[in-house]
């Protein structure tokens, strides 16, 4: 495969790097004459949330998370992204397990937010639809990838004070937050604009890295990347990058009957080139090699699945950036993978996406050596979450995709 055996090196963690410089002079600082700051008028972001009765059970998890008084800041500037009653009402018959039915009355559901949603998870949802920043929707970005922006969660202090998790506006393909419909824009405040959004955009708990190690139909994949990284010291690892909370990774995600297929293929290939007969009996030992992802341990294996073969497999597989499909092109384009990073001129990996009302109803993923494309295996029922979604799983680091097949660089 004379594309991966042409990798040297790649490099896939992305560090987030925060430094603050202070820096001092030895003569006297100059003085200036301050200007008053005037606070803008009207009615701050809280207060216009509080102010729109279709909003009183959003305004309600503002109170439980504390936030009343950031947002109302006429200092600060914000975007904020705000779920109506109705969202609202249906990410607490969602969390209540349907106990909350849909037609129960709004005191109904804000007695819940008060007395079962913890402060900490307020905390959370509420601080990752905080944008610090004025974005009308006139500037959101129709590129792709699109850009992120930083929203006011910290998800871990620990580790830097200055970490934040960032969302993904887009108005590609229609108008997004991540990928969920916004389905009004544009209302002002004084210190800053809201956006409505179709559902509660919750924040990401988990790294691609624990999905994938303990999803019981993404076996091989992670045998796959145990491969690739044998031999290889950390940092430099796809594991490293996996649970790398600067990253910003797409994992297209085979499933282990993809996996099993294109492998048995290989492996008979293989044994043939050595010398067994073609047929049935070399198939069906091929397909027994195959049967289990030990098959990437399996010393006799080593020559045909070498670590560097698999690791460029594995990351052709892989984005250095998020990518929900409702921001796959309609017409199938060509993007480049982190197989780029040692062969810039790999045409990548061709998307397309097929658009229901409104969410994506079918996207497909093409590799340069596959016949047709991959079908993502689009979520049964729109944004089901981890783990147990199979389309635009968000995390930490990165997106989530199952595919039905293993895509081929060549």
């Amino acid at each position: 495969m004379k594309y991966i055996n042409r990798i040297l090196k790649i490099n896939l963690l992305l560090i987030v790097a925060a430094t603050l410089i202070i820096a001092s002079c030895n003569k006297g600082l100059e003085q200036f004459t301050e200007t008053p700051v005037v606070p803008p008028n009207g009615n701050a972001l809280g207060e216009t949330i509080a102010a729109t009765s279709t909003d009183s059970l959003y305004y309600r998890l503002i109170t439980k998370a504390g936030l009343v008084a950031t947002i109302n800041n006429k200092a600060a500037t914000y975007t904020m992204f705000v779920p109506d009653n109705n969202a609202m009402k249906v990410f607490i018959n969602a969390i209540s397990g349907g106990k909350i039915p849909l037609q129960a009355p709004d005191a109904v559901f804000s007695g819940f937010i008060s007395a079962y949603i913890p402060a900490s998870t307020a905390v959370g949802i509420v601080s990752y639809n905080i944008a610090s920043q004025s974005l009308l929707s006139a500037n959101i970005p129709g590129t792709f990838p699109n850009l992120q922006y930083p929203t006011i969660l910290n998800p871990a202090p620990s580790v830097s004070a200055l970490l934040r998790l960032t969302t993904f506006p887009s108005t590609r393909n229609g108008a997004w937050l991540n990928n969920v419909p916004l389905t009004a824009v544009d209302m002002a405040a004084a210190n800053g604009v809201i956006h409505h959004t179709a559902l509660v955009v919750t924040p990401p708990q988990r790294f691609l890295w624990n999905r994938i190690s303990t999803d019981t139909g993404l076996t091989y994949l992670k045998a796959a990347i145990n491969r690739a990284d044998s031999g290889t010291a950390s940092p430099g690892t796809l594991y490293g990058a996996l649970l790398n909370i600067g990253a910003n990774l797409t994992v297209f995600a085979p499933t282990d009957a993809a996996f099993r297929a294109t492998l048995t293929g290989a492996i008979y290939k293989a044994l043939v080139a050595a010398g067994y007969p073609a047929g049935g009996d070399t198939f069906n030992t091929a397909s027994a090699l195959a049967s289990s992802p030990t098959v990437f341990s399996n010393p006799a294996l080593f020559g045909v699945l070498t670590a560097q073969t698999v690791k460029g497999i594995v990351v052709y597989h892989l984005f250095g950036n998020k990518a929900y499909t409702n921001n796959f092109p309609t017409t199938t384009t060509y993007y480049p993978t982190l197989l780029n990073g040692a062969i810039p001129t790999h045409p990548g990996v061709g998307l397309t996406a097929v658009f229901g009302v409104p969410f994506v109803s079918a996207a497909t993923v093409k590799g340069v050596g596959n016949a047709t494309a991959a079908n993502i295996i689009i979520n049964a029922s729109p944004l089901l979450p981890d783990p147990v979604g199979t389309s635009d799983q968000n995390y930490l680091n990165g997106i989530l995709h199952k595919i039905d097949q293993v895509l081929l660089p060549q």
